[in-house]
């Protein structure tokens, strides 16, 4: 069987990528050149849309770098209309500039969510202006997951399952998603408890492919809450997908989450 085989379920329906990333070059601009064989590759794979981010993965950083690499996204959108979307990259640190750059990016670059890194957990006081902005603009919040398990903790403030559940205790309107079931670290622990909250959603990006992770993670949340993600590595994303003993049309679900299309609807306008 040859590859265009083994992706015929690809081809044949419609795939949307919610973990994606978009590269800078040594002059601190867009790297074309990969933003170039993201789309190429895409292509190749039968994969239809990559929403993509520039996080910055360091402690804190100024203003300047945030609006710089949301703007970089926001290049990559209009190089790519209708292949690439983004998610605003936001450092709460900042305030109400934080807010007003979800704004910008939201309403001016027309992105469709908000991205967040490890620089504070996701229960911190510090995201609940980020949060209510995002409830307003019924936009999605993809943040940065993971439980490690081993001491010294790389990313003492990376946000686990428990970060998630107290954010969608105190709101429920909100839409999480955490990123990277298949991260890193401890998924089976990360699944727990997900079941009751219905406003939290993961995607299956991630270097590891464990046997039954996929389908573990359908029966703790089921499909209609898990998404379609790459995170840098096609062949783990799309191999784990295919390989899931879930049924075809919980594979369909996962490509193409019916409850996230309407982001996409009102997007790059």
């Amino acid at each position: 069987m040859n590859i265009h085989d083994k992706l015929k379920f690809f081809y044949e329906n419609q795939v949307v990528n919610w973990h994606e990333h978009v590269y800078i070059d040594k002059d601190m601009k867009l790297d074309r050149d990969a933003l170039e064989l993201l789309v190429k590759d895409s292509e190749l794979v039968g994969i239809d849309i990559n929403v993509v981010s520039r996080p910055y993965a360091t402690k804190f950083f100024s203003p300047e770098v945030m609006e710089l690499y949301n703007n970089i996204v926001g290049e990559a959108m209009k190089l790519y209309p209708g292949k690439i979307y983004g998610f605003a990259f936001i450092d709460p640190i900042h305030g109400k500039y934080s807010t007003y750059e979800i704004d910008r990016c939201i309403q001016e670059l027309g992105m469709i969510g908000v991205k967040l890194y490890d620089q504070f957990t996701l229960s911190d006081k510090m995201q609940e202006p980020i949060i209510e902005r995002c409830i307003e603009l019924d936009i999605p919040i993809l943040m940065y997951a993971g439980k490690a398990c081993q001491k010294p903790f790389k990313k003492p403030l990376e946000s686990d399952s428990t970060h998630f559940i107290a954010a969608a205790e105190k709101y429920p309107e909100a839409v999480f998603i955490m990123g990277h079931i298949g991260g890193g670290g401890d998924w089976s622990w990360q699944l727990k408890g997900l079941e009751r909250y219905p406003n939290i959603f993961t995607d299956i990006s991630g270097s590891v492919h464990d046997d039954m992770l996929i389908e573990e993670s359908v029966k703790v949340m089921g499909a209609n809450r898990i998404l379609f993600g790459t995170d840098g590595s096609f062949s783990s994303g799309i191999g784990k997908l295919l390989d899931a003993d879930i049924s075809q049309d919980e594979k369909k679900i996962i490509m193409n989450n019916p409850s996230f299309v309407k982001y996409l609807n009102r997007g790059c306008k």
